[in-house]
């Protein structure tokens, strides 16, 4: 079970006893963000690609979405979004619980900018039904990320 990975991946770091779980979905960012009682801006979305054929996380927050102009010029391909059933091939998460922890270490995970505006975020644990809270630093130190991005811009939730 990918949650259970994820807890096993925390008690590594001393920080298993933070994931949260919810009697209700958190599979999206409004579902996320109605379970936890807080701005949907807040939930930490990790959203999955193809990037020139190989797996690619960006974790970015959940007012946000991706801009092909920025992402083009970052990554230097089209954004082209896993397939649900690819995201759970590549990542070992399905969609709704995907998150940058515990996964392979062939995907690459980049934080987007648009999480250091807050104190905390809350990304996904790995289930439909589980997040964590953490500062954008400890997002940092917490993931295997290839640093930080500015590849998204606001939109209306």
């Amino acid at each position: 079970m990918s949650l259970e990975r994820v807890r096993a991946y925390f008690e590594n770091l001393g920080m298993e006893k933070r994931i949260l779980e919810f009697p209700v979905s958190s599979a999206t960012v409004i579902l996320a963000a109605q379970a936890l009682n807080c701005d949907p801006c807040r939930i930490a979305k990790t959203l999955s690609f193809d990037c020139h054929g190989e797996p690619l996380l960006l974790v970015v927050a959940g007012d946000c979405k991706i801009d092909n102009a920025k992402y083009k010029q970052f990554f230097h391909t089209k954004a082209k979004m896993l397939t649900p059933e690819e995201a759970l091939h590549f990542t070992g998460h399905e969609v709704g619980g995907v998150c940058p922890f515990a996964v392979p270490e062939n995907v690459k995970i980049y934080l987007d900018v648009s999480l250091k505006r807050f104190s905390t975020v809350f990304p996904a644990c790995g289930s439909s039904n589980s997040a964590i809270e953490l500062t954008p630093d400890e997002l940092d130190k917490c993931t295997r990320n290839a640093g930080w991005v500015d590849v998204c811009k606001f939109c209306e939730i």
